[in-house]
């Protein structure tokens, strides 16, 4: 018998008010997806694709107009507060601002100590020796939680916040742009903790990015998000490898370039086939923007259909795209990206050449 998803979203729909005579803005348009125990499912976009306010809406921090989420087989679409409380130890958040995420007035072991006293059941000396356990573990020194935020850098600030989410142990985080503020080699180490804190946590991760290369690297499959819409999702290897959608290969072919002359070439060759109009709420959401759509594509919503070359994985980790002519684009040259083996050699320890003040006000 297959073991049912730890969180199965189906056909979320999440929409905000824009006046009385305006219709709602969908921010989330009939997404869903699955996470199994242990795995990470990376959700892509650009900015106001909706992949934050999906997370949000899992948290409970949105409300959901229509659709359902069930986190370890219950429905929590519209779970009371005293519900979500009694969730929060099973279900956290790391934030993208390692700035804003944690109060400047409380020194690191109050900020990590509350959830502990939140839900009560452990002495002083217990929180002591858990906090200092936490704090080893996410590579800063016991120290660390006589000390305030303000003296602290940006990786070590999220290595903090990451922290006091696995205070409690949870089952699934939901990691919301979690590296985007940081610098790149910053960026590959906090990467590379998730990753060794996943394995020896047994933890699951809804990991937000806009960033495909990073996506990449620490989730076992990826969800293209564009306007709220799934348009391709399937194994991360697959989608970054062998992309589909026209609109994960824009994604990719906008990942910098180290090579300047190449970047040029690059950036040539997207400003020649560059397509402007305007959205419509009638067919593909990519459309307006896409080098290769014909009539259909402006007429007819397309659904995410399995791909040929995903279903060898089975029904829910198989490959599906959101595209009339997935068949036809899957002959396309792949587009060259850089590659990510920084992300794959950085260590995952602390920050040693990092200075504790070295990004603080």
């Amino acid at each position: 018998m297959t073991q049912p998803p730890l969180l199965d979203i189906s056909q979320l729909v999440v929409q905000f008010r824009q006046g009385r005579r305006t219709p709602p803005f969908r921010a989330v348009d009939g997404v869903s997806l699955a996470i199994a125990e242990g795995e990470t499912v990376g959700l892509v976009g650009e900015s106001g694709s909706g992949k934050s306010t999906l997370g949000r809406a899992v948290l409970g921090l949105s409300a959901v107009h229509s659709g359902r989420i069930k986190f370890e087989g219950h429905d929590i679409t519209r779970a009371s507060p005293r519900n979500r409380r009694a969730l929060s130890d099973r279900l956290q958040v790391v934030f993208q601002d390692p700035y804003s995420s944690l109060n400047p007035a409380r020194t690191i072991g109050q900020t990590l100590a509350e959830p502990l006293r939140a839900h009560g059941g452990t002495d002083g000396k217990g929180v002591t020796e858990r906090i200092a356990t936490m704090l080893e573990r996410v590579g800063l020194p016991a120290d660390t939680a006589q000390r305030f935020p303000g003296q602290f850098s940006g990786g070590q600030r999220q290595r903090i916040a990451i922290a006091r989410a696995l205070m409690l142990h949870p089952r699934l985080v939901i990691c919301d742009e979690p590296v985007s503020a940081l610098d790149l080699s910053i960026q590959a180490q906090v990467m590379n903790l998730l990753a060794d804190l996943q394995q020896e946590l047994s933890l699951s991760y809804l990991f937000i990015a806009h960033d495909l290369p990073v996506v990449r690297h620490l989730s076992h499959r990826i969800v293209v998000l564009y306007r709220g819409q799934v348009m391709e999702s399937g194994p991360a290897d697959e989608v970054y490898g062998d992309p589909v959608h026209p609109y994960t290969r824009m994604l990719l072919e906008a990942v910098p370039e180290p090579d300047p002359r190449l970047q040029r070439i690059r950036r040539s060759a997207r400003e020649a086939k560059r397509v402007s109009g305007v959205p419509t709420d009638a067919g593909c959401a990519f459309a307006h923007r896409c080098p290769h759509a014909v009539d259909l594509c402006h007429r007819e919503r397309p659904d995410p259909a399995p791909f040929p070359d995903g279903r060898k994985h089975g029904a829910e980790g198989g490959r599906s795209v959101a595209c009339h002519r997935s068949t036809e684009l899957h002959g396309l040259p792949r587009p060259r990206t850089a590659d990510t083996k920084e992300l794959e050699s950085a260590p995952s320890g602390p920050e040693r050449k990092e200075a504790p003040c070295a990004d603080s006000e």
